[in-house]
């Protein structure tokens, strides 16, 4: 790729679709040194002023859960080559950890979540936009897996926030950022041939 500009991929899909698999595709690509990794879940919005209960009601599967702002600034900043303080994301405190992540730019830029497609600002700014595309019930299995081995939830918790929140979003926003994507990846991370490509569209971009 000629010039200095980062080559941006965005990695949407639903929860449990298999971004990870794709971003970790990339980052084997490239090599680790290459990537800059944004994992949109950290630009949750922070709920610091907002009591512990109140905040376990917190819609996460809803565009406005996101603080954009910073997510697109982040973003401006490392396309002009300047490192980034990510937040961390505490799922178990529903709130941001103390901590931050140091992001330092790199030749590619990567944006992963489930709404990465949605903003229109954001998408402005992406060479290469993927949706990650899985069957309704791998993903739920994948998340209820995910959500009580590493999030603390009940599994009764996270059958509630799936039948209320996130089915209904994901077929209101998820869903139809799918077509904004240049590339749909089908059968999520499993689908080898279809992540084969995405690498060797990814090689002959940077050469």
């Amino acid at each position: 790729m000629n010039g200095h500009q980062p080559f941006v991929i965005g990695v949407a899909g639903g929860s449990g679709s298999g971004k990870t698999t794709v971003t970790r595709r990339v980052i084997e690509t490239v090599g680790a040194s290459g990537v800059a990794v944004l994992n949109q879940d950290n630009y949750y919005r922070d709920q610091s002023d907002i009591a512990p209960e109140v905040r376990r009601a917190t819609n996460y599967d809803h565009p406005a859960a996101f603080d954009w702002e910073l997510m697109r600034a982040h973003l401006d900043a490392l396309l002009s080559g300047v490192p980034i303080d990510m937040p961390v994301y505490d799922f178990t405190q529903d709130n941001r950890a103390a901590q931050t992540h140091t992001v330092l730019p790199a030749p590619v830029v990567v944006l992963e979540g489930f709404f990465a497609l949605y903003d229109a600002d954001v998408r402005a700014r992406m060479h290469l936009k993927v949706f990650v595309d899985a069957d309704p019930d791998v993903r739920f299995i994948r998340r209820l897996e995910r959500d009580t081995r590493e999030r603390g939830r009940s599994a009764e918790s996270v059958i509630q926030q799936y039948l209320e929140y996130v089915r209904p979003m994901h077929l209101s926003f998820v869903e139809p950022t799918k077509r904004y994507a240049d590339v749909i990846i089908q059968h999520g991370g499993m689908n080898e041939p279809a992540l084969d490509m995405l690498s060797a569209r990814i090689q002959a971009t940077l050469l």
